[in-house]
C-alpha cells in the first residue's frame, strides 16, 4: 500500500495551514492544489482540514490516536519537500500507539 493510501489508516486528521498570498506558503499551496483530489480519492472518509489566513505560517499538523499531534513547519518549502514531510508524518503513524476505536474490526467467524 502506498503511503498516500495509508493516510487514513495511520492518522486521525491532517490539518494544513497556510497564507493565501505569502510566498513562503507557495510550495504548500501548490502541493495541496495538485494532490488534494488524489489524497481524498484514496482516503474518502479521512479529514483533511485546510485553513488559510493572512500571515499564517505554512504548517502540516498530523493528529494521531490518543490525541498526539506532530507539527511540521513547511515555510519556504518546495512541493517536493512538502511531500517528504507529509510522507514522514504518515509513516510515523505506523509506529504510534493505537486507540481501540482505530483498530480494524474483528470479523466474526461462523
Amino acid at each position: 500500500m502506498s503511503w498516500r493510501a495509508a493516510l487514513s489508516k495511520n492518522l486521525q486528521e491532517l490539518r494544513v495551514l497556510c497564507c493565501p498570498e505569502n510566498e513562503a506558503s507557495k510550495g504548500l499551496r501548490d502541493y495541496i492544489t495538485k494532490n488534494y483530489s488524489e489524497l481524498k480519492r484514496l482516503n474518502p472518509t479521512f479529514n483533511i482540514l485546510i485553513r488559510d489566513g493572512p500571515g499564517a505560517e505554512a504548517r502540516l499538523i498530523a493528529r494521531y490516536d490518543w490525541g498526539q499531534e506532530q507539527i511540521f513547519s513547511v515555510e519556504n518549502a518546495t512541493e517536493q519537500e512538502v511531500e517528504r514531510k507529509l510522507k514522514e508524518l504518515v509513516l510515523k503513524g505506523e509506529t504510534m500507539p493505537r486507540s481501540p476505536e482505530s483498530l480494524p474490526p474483528l470479523n466474526d467467524i461462523i
